[in-house]
């Protein structure tokens, strides 16, 4: 399957560099031509010249362009659209709003996130009805070279980009705040990016791999009397917890 991916900003960038990465077949197109040029050293990169190029060259179009402009983009490449699948990245633009714009076509929800710059991604997967099991197989392959997929159902998309789309920000906001306090006890700020980020990297996974509850996990860690008690009862008493779930709540309620 050749794939397109219009809009090659932070995220249009990343599932382009997975996808390449993977020598998967891409016809790229951004309005600036800086974005589309940082491509044109990967064998299996199409960079063409507008928006319907991609369309008519590609079998599934990946839009990655903001929410806003997703009316106008739809408008200018739906003469174009014949059995191609378009794809939506965002929620604010969901399948009953693409069929609006693309009645009768094949269309897809693709909630990915950053880290499939590195062939790491966390991407839900939500198929619109005219999507056959033959097409959602290959898709989720396509999507599963730069990472991990999930079939999600369409009334829970928000919360997936709530919780998994927008995380790799929470993560980063966490990292460098727990350098900024390693730095001010002395330690030098990239040892303390290294030994953080594998501190987190490393959490995750035995989640992942353990089965076990993090609730089971974290209290692995915690001795009575010890160090990682004393901080966990300033994050309870600082509200971390409510921090996390407020954050969620924030999107969930816009």
């Amino acid at each position: 399957m050749k794939m397109g991916i219009i809009g090659l900003g932070n995220m249009g960038s990343a599932m382009a560099h997975g996808l390449l990465n993977n020598n998967i077949e891409t016809f790229l197109y951004d309005k600036n031509k800086d974005k589309r040029d940082e491509f044109l050293g990967f064998d299996k990169a199409n960079i063409v010249e507008s928006e319907v190029d991609v369309v008519k060259n590609a079998d599934a179009v990946i839009l990655t362009v903001k929410p806003y402009a997703y009316d106008e983009l739809l408008d200018k490449i739906k003469e174009s659209v014949k059995n191609q699948i378009i794809i939506s990245v965002t929620s604010s633009y969901d399948l009953k709003k693409l069929e609006e714009k693309l009645p009768g076509k094949k269309l897809l929800m693709a909630m990915p996130n950053t880290p499939a710059k590195i062939l790491n991604s966390m991407t839900g997967i939500c198929p619109g009805e005219n999507i056959s099991d033959e097409e959602l197989s290959e898709l989720r392959k396509i999507f599963f070279s730069f990472g991990e997929t999930e079939i999600v159902e369409e009334k829970n998309i928000k919360i997936y980009e709530a919780v998994c789309g927008c995380m790799p920000a929470y993560v980063y906001m966490y990292i460098e705040a727990a350098a900024d306090a390693a730095v001010s006890y002395g330690m030098k700020r990239d040892v303390a990016y290294k030994v953080i980020s594998q501190a987190v990297a490393g959490s995750a996974n035995m989640v992942r791999v353990s089965g076990l509850h993090p609730g089971e996990l974290k209290d692995q860690v915690t001795t009575p009397g010890g160090t990682t008690i004393k901080g966990l009862k300033s994050l309870e008493k600082d509200g971390f917890r409510s921090a996390i779930i407020n954050a969620v709540d924030s999107i969930m309620n816009k």
